[in-house]
């Protein structure tokens, strides 16, 4: 388990970092850039928040089943 989180952890670091060079190196005006990086971010944090939603409702379906046995 470890190495799948170490493996993980490691992956969204290095997205994370050649997202943000990508950005820097952006051929783009700054106040373009900053709408497109907003957009980005918006959209990353309701992914996040979708995933986190059915993460939750799948262990509460989880924890139902355990506790009718």
């Amino acid at each position: 388990m470890h190495k799948v989180s170490a493996f993980l952890t490691g992956t969204l670091l290095g997205a994370l970092t050649g997202a943000a060079l990508a950005l820097l190196f952006a051929p783009a005006s700054g106040d373009e850039l900053q709408g497109k990086t907003r957009d980005w971010f918006d959209t990353l944090w309701r992914n996040a928040q979708l995933a986190a939603e059915s993460k939750r409702a799948e262990l509460e379906q989880q924890l139902e089943a355990l506790k009718r046995k």
